[in-house]
């Protein structure tokens, strides 16, 4: 009985024991490398999972799934699935005539890190796996080396990245057939895979490039000019248009969790850059609420793309899937909740009916629709491997083909929107220029008015000679000064400084200067000229005011004064102490107080506006009342005093009036320094 056992196991152990005593392996693959190169077709052994162990070629492996290496994971089961993978593959190299004995394997892609082994040896790998992975976007084809043609195993160890909120979980693995064959042809396969690639991308390409040459262009210009917001925010909206292509859609090797973290900062950008952008386009800015409540959106867009950033630097690549996919699709329906933002300028230009050229309509419009667009699929994304919607999908399908070049939905808002802002800008430029050379006429006309208003000869004064300077800082200036004489033989001197620069204070010297020589017809007293003077420009200078000084003076050096809160003049390098009095236009009913004096043969009274004491040099010091004490100690001319003043570096109006009393008998003489408008113009 105990030898038929045996026979039995005998026979048993001769049919079966190659089979329990070596590995089983899938059948190899012959493939004959010839002139071109051979798609690596037909199923796979497929494990989810990771044991180094894999990669050994005596591996048994005849129990493992099979896949095709055409199509992802996900799309043969594997739905949703993050994580390690092996891909196996048993081939039988057949060298063809006159081939190199070289084999080279091409990847066209796998998401989204993985290693090569070649007979249980690694050849090579793209991007890094776990513990610390880094895997990229839109990574290229990639080719390794399998040595001289033989047999053996070729392994691929991958590995998925956790999903985020809006991943479609259809990815995973291989995304297209890994190809075999001579070196040759395998860069000849590369290239046209490449050359496809830029091919398609051409178009896009040459549109967000546009965005990024008008962005810097509106920089160069904002820097040159600061005034012109308006290009700023058009330029900030552009160049963040720019930049998420090139983070996004451009093969820059931008470590994945890097590039999705920089493009919500990005797009934060871009996004308060065009609600900005929208007040101005819509001449809102001088809605005090909208304008608040943008910069309080703004804060908030920009803490939250911080989160979310943070999110995908620190916690994408780690473990904790689930936790970081809640917070993620929390952050990011807050954002798509704030982006559509953009909208409320535009309604709240709607009902307050502004009327603003037809390009900033378009702008509107425009900026709408895509944002609509951009938002809708963000918004139709979140979670759709759930909800299994396709929505977002449509919005990144080919709409426009031109050669193999093709543009999406976003894609031709985007252009859209590109047209309409360098139309707008066109635009705003035109009107800008228009409006400055109106402004440049308006100055010169008001120059014409003042070179008439400012004395270039002065009249002469009987007993006195008598110097002047007028240096405006500005095209026009603020200062003025009036020699107006008296019927009674006396000399009425009015001068005086209008609070603020440029065409503004031009024009309101033009109405003090008529006001003053008409109330000379009337009276000669300071006192009275001051008082008629502030009554008529009480509520008339727009929340400014004007000093003013007032001298009336005779043959025999007999002298009245008058202040409404101008620096008091020097006598012989003494200040002369004077009452104090509120500036002209503040208060309807002010008082002004006389001071009377006397001038003596050789007595030097200086008269000056507060440009002279308020000039700064490079260091921002002041010229101050002590150097202008040394200044007057010296009797200088009006024209040395303005020098002194200039040299030293001048900062506002500056306005110097002398009067020195000349003995009896001796001729009595002017001496002008400046105006010279055109000059200043220039």
């Amino acid at each position: 009985m105990l030898s038929r056992i045996s026979g039995i196991l005998l026979l048993c152990a001769s049919f079966c024991g190659p089979a329990l005593c070596s590995p089983q392996t899938s059948q190899p693959q012959a493939v004959t490398i010839g002139a071109g190169a051979v798609p690596l077709a037909g199923p796979w052994e497929f494990h989810a999972g990771d044991d180094p162990s894999w990669a050994s070629p005596t591996l048994d492996d005849s129990q493992w799934e099979r896949l095709d290496a055409g199509k992802s994971w996900a799309e043969q089961g594997h739905a949703n699935y993050t994580g390690f993978a092996w891909y196996r593959r048993t081939l039988d190299l057949i060298p063809g005539p006159g081939v190199s004995s070289n084999v080279a394997l091409l990847i066209p892609h796998i998401d989204d890190a993985y290693e090569i082994y070649w007979n249980g040896k690694r050849i090579g790998g793209y991007g890094k796996l776990p513990p610390h992975p880094v895997w990229y976007l839109n990574t290229g084809a990639q080719t390794f080396n399998l040595g001289p043609v033989r047999n053996g195993v070729l392994a691929i160890r991958v590995w998925k990245a956790f999903l985020s909120s809006r991943d479609t979980g259809l990815a995973g693995g291989f995304a297209a057939l890994p190809v075999i064959g001579a070196p040759q042809s395998i860069a000849a396969w590369q290239g046209n895979l490449n050359f496809d690639w830029q091919r398609e991308k051409l178009a896009t390409a040459a549109l967000y490039s546009l965005y990024g040459l008008a962005a810097l262009v509106g920089f160069i210009v904002w820097f040159h000019d600061r005034s012109q917001w308006i290009l700023l925010w058009a330029a900030g909206y552009m160049a963040a248009a720019f930049f998420e292509f090139v983070l996004y859609d451009w093969r820059f090797l931008w470590p994945a969790h890097i590039a999705v973290g920089l493009q919500q900062i990005d797009d934060a950008i871009g996004n308060i850059s065009l609600w900005f952008l929208l007040c101005w386009l819509l001449d809102l800015r001088d809605n005090r609420r909208l304008m608040q409540i943008t910069r309080m959106a703004a804060i908030a867009l920009l803490a939250l793309a911080a989160v979310d950033a943070s999110l995908c630097f620190f916690s994408w690549p780690s473990s904790h899937e689930t936790s970081s996919q809640i917070a993620d699709a929390f952050v990011t329906s807050a954002i798509v909740l704030l982006e559509i933002y953009s909208l409320v300028p535009i309604a709240v230009a709607i009902l307050r009916k502004r009327k603003v050229a037809h390009s900033r309509w378009l702008v509107a419009v425009a900026v709408s629709l895509a944002q609509v667009a951009y938002c809708v699929s963000i918004a139709t994304a979140q979670g759709n491997r759930y909800t299994h919607w396709t929505i977002s999908r449509k919005f990144q399908a080919p709409v426009v083909n031109m050669g193999g070049s093709v543009l999406d939905i976003l894609n031709l808002a985007d252009l859209f929107t590109l047209i309409t802002l360098v139309y707008a800008i066109y635009r705003y430029s035109v009107e800008t220029i228009s409006r400055k050379n109106t402004l440049e006429q308006e100055f010169t006309n008001a120059r014409e008015i003042q070179q008439i208003l400012i004395p270039d000869e002065l009249p002469e004064v009987k007993g006195y000679l008598l110097t002047s300077a007028y240096v405006p800082a500005q095209e026009v200036g603020g200062d003025f000064f009036q020699i107006i004489p008296l019927k009674t033989g006396a000399t009425l001197i009015l001068l005086g400084d209008v609070s603020g620069k440029g065409l503004r204070a031009a024009m309101a010297v033009s109405l003090i200067v008529g006001a003053a020589r008409t109330l000379a017809e009337t009276t000669t007293w300071p006192a009275e000229i001051m008082a008629g003077l502030n009554r008529r420009l009480f509520g008339r200078l727009q929340g400014g005011f004007t000093t003013c000084i007032a001298l009336r003076i005779d043959s025999a050096g007999n002298c009245a004064l008058a202040s409404a809160g101008h620096p008091s003049p020097f006598v012989n390098g003494v200040e002369l102490p004077l009452p104090g009095a509120f500036p002209l236009g503040l208060l309807l009913d002010t008082k002004y107080e006389e001071t009377i004096f006397h001038l003596a043969v050789d007595d030097h009274l200086a008269l000056y506006t507060d440009g002279l004491l308020e000039a700064r040099n490079r260091s921002r010091e002041l010229y101050g009342f002590d150097r202008l004490q040394t200044l007057f100690a010296k009797n200088p001319t009006a024209g040395e005093a303005s020098q002194q003043a200039i040299a030293f570096g001048q900062d506002d109006d500056i306005t110097v009036l002398t009067v020195t009393r000349l003995p009896i008998g001796e001729r009595s003489t002017t001496q002008v320094f400046f105006p010279n408008f055109k000059s200043t113009a220039a």
